[in-house]
């Protein structure tokens, strides 16, 4: 009788596992609308890079700039990098094109080296086209550059004037 009153319990429990794990799979996520987790969806079309050649300024020290251009169809692998077509050292006098800093010709341990260090070859691991799109959903952003917050803090610390 135990035998039978526990069998029907595991079958019952089966049971219900399957009808949560059928409801989770229906459920949706609000990224997808009304898509089930499950389908396969078409994903909307890439937006186009800018492409107005004009620098950026930078939001914190050390950050790598931004590319100006697009890069579409680059070819940036062991075998070659577009890039040093314009930016390397020696190039970049005759296509006005930015230098790469002189950081990216030093190895790991501080030496210079006459190409491009291989630890810094493959540009677009730091460096990023800019896409000029604006977002489904509303997204706050409280993002303030190290200059404002340094201006902040100055003010906030300044002494009041002394009294006479």
């Amino acid at each position: 009788m135990f035998a039978k009153i526990t069998a029907l319990l595991a079958l019952l429990l089966l049971v219900s596992c399957t009808a949560v794990a059928a409801t989770t799979l229906e459920a949706h996520d609000p990224l997808r609308g009304r898509a089930a987790v499950t389908d396969t969806t078409r994903p909307p079309p890439l937006a186009a890079a800018e492409n107005r050649d004009l620098k950026r300024v930078r939001s914190y020290a050390m950050q790598p700039p931004t590319i100006p251009h697009a890069i579409d169809n680059y070819q940036i692998d062991r075998f070659a990098n577009r890039c040093l077509m314009c930016h390397a050292r020696t190039r970049a006098a005759e296509t006005q094109a930015t230098p790469i800093s002189i950081t990216h010709y030093t190895d790991r341990d501080g030496n210079f080296l006459a190409d491009v260090a291989p630890r810094r070859y493959f540009c677009d691991t730091c460096h990023v086209v800019q896409i000029d799109v604006k977002p489904d959903v509303a997204v706050q952003n409280t993002f303030e550059d190290v200059e404002t917050l340094v201006k902040r803090t100055q003010t906030k610390n300044k002494p009041a004037p002394k009294k006479k």
